[in-house]
């Protein structure tokens, strides 16, 4: 197998799950890096060149609020989500359910 090949279409399949990892895991207010932290933990490897502008867009989409914080000696900037992020959130959890299924049932070649 051509592993560059294989890696490129691994980074396709990944880039389309980074949405739903984050809002997955913004129940709780968090810091930029916090997240990268916790998403890591999950297993998504997502790079802060990615996350940073995926967050002022989801923000812009009125996804997510924010809110610096500087009583701490560095100010950082806190996402959570709003009652529209959760929303979103339950959808597209149904919609990659719905889709698992889908690539299952391709892939066993049985009927759904």
């Amino acid at each position: 197998m051509d592993e560059e090949l294989l890696a490129g279409h691994v980074g396709e399949l990944r880039r389309g799950t980074v949405v739903l990892a984050c809002l997955s895991v913004l129940d709780e207010a968090r810091y930029g890096y916090a997240l990268l932290t916790t998403l890591e933990h999950a297993g998504f490897d997502v790079d802060a060149n990615t996350l940073y502008p995926l967050l002022r867009r989801l923000e812009k989409q009125g996804v997510l609020t924010s809110e610096w914080n500087t009583e701490e000696s560095r100010p950082r900037k806190f996402y959570v989500l709003t009652d529209a992020g959760r929303a979103l959130r339950s959808a597209l959890a149904q919609e990659w359910a719905a889709l698992d299924h889908r690539v299952r049932t391709a892939l066993e070649g049985t009927p759904s």
